[in-house]
């Protein structure tokens, strides 16, 4: 990663112009991932790049691996706006230090989480719990259903691999002891209907969840911390192993996103790339896009338009005020 950052900051040094569009940035094909945010994020670049930078841009079809491979072997498509690079960190900084690729923003400026959470409202009315050990010293406040006294903890859907994760810290943490139920939620809706339900009755709920999601853009929830920093060894070798004998308490890892392009992209649009390095936005943010996407039944591009259309005080941060005019103008 340090690797990575150090070529960051010597292609900012190389392309860092001042965001006008003075000139026209040619053709342009960009990544569209087949996941919401990274769809969305897709759809904001073309917009951006048209209409800001005149650009002529062609969106594609995407997924990690072979997007990525692509873009490493044959410099196609040029933009990659939002690239989970834990997959391919080794060969990625290698084609970094070739000359092949650049990274620009970190476009999740909080990375992806993942962890145990509680409702926001309950967050409010009880500062003191800031870690899941203090909020297992009040098994009152996530009470399981029809089993007076006990607190429940709620499960991933099974067969998903936090369901170990989370079955693992439950041993750690000492939770049965401490008067709670592990609650198995069996599927994704599962899951959510646990926590519409919480929210509907104004009841406590504690247990997995991650973002950026829709859900989490609905329902406020706050994520509390394990007290420990994420251990990585012990995480490969116990926490995300099915039945690990002695797991320890830790904290869930923080994945990392990044907008990738192609050196031939740097060169042809140089003129966008100071908005390749300053476009990020937050978790929050994203989870607030989705929701309304999802309450709309809205496309990748309807919900980008209304980022832009809503959010004005967050993205002309990212391009120069001509720019940005350009864009207000097209909207």
């Amino acid at each position: 990663m340090k690797k990575i950052l150090a070529s960051t900051v010597f292609a900012a040094g190389l392309y860092a112009f001042a965001g006008s569009a003075s000139a026209d940035c040619g053709a342009v094909s960009i990544a569209e991932m087949n996941w919401a945010s990274a769809g969305i994020a897709a759809n904001l670049d073309k917009i951006i790049l048209e209409q800001g930078f005149g650009c002529t841009v062609q969106l594609v079809p995407g997924d990690t691996l072979p997007t990525f491979t692509s873009m490493n072997e044959r410099g196609q498509p040029d933009l990659a706006p939002e690239f989970w690079i834990n997959s391919v960190r080794t060969t990625l900084d290698k084609a970094v230090a070739e000359g092949r690729m650049i990274v620009g923003a970190e476009i999740l400026s909080d990375g992806a989480v993942e962890g145990w959470w509680i409702p926001k409202f309950l967050a409010d009315a009880h500062p003191d719990i800031k870690t899941v050990q203090q909020a297992l010293m009040h098994p009152d406040l996530f009470p399981a259903q029809q089993k007076p006294g006990r607190g429940a903890i709620y499960n991933c859907p099974s067969g998903w691999s936090c369901q170990v994760s989370t079955a693992n810290l439950f041993r750690a943490l000492g939770a049965e002891e401490k008067k709670f139920d592990l609650i198995d939620t069996g599927t994704a809706a599962g899951l959510d209907g646990s926590i519409t339900n919480a929210f509907e009755k104004k009841t406590g709920w504690l247990g997995y969840y991650w973002a950026p999601t829709a859900f989490l853009g609905k329902y406020e929830m706050v994520k509390l911390s394990f007290n420990v920093p994420h251990d990585k060894a012990d995480w490969d070798a116990c926490t995300a192993v099915p039945n690990c004998p002695n797991p320890k308490v830790n904290s869930y890892p923080t994945s990392q996103a990044f907008t990738l392009v192609t050196r031939q992209f740097a060169q042809k649009a140089e003129v966008a790339m100071d908005y390749i390095k300053r476009r990020k936005w937050t978790n929050t943010t994203v989870n607030s896009v989705l929701a309304w996407q999802e309450a709309n039944k809205s496309t990748n591009e309807a919900a980008a338009k209304h980022f832009l259309e809503s959010s004005p005080d967050i993205w002309t941060k990212w391009v120069a005020p001509d720019v940005a005019d350009k864009i207000k103008a097209s909207l």
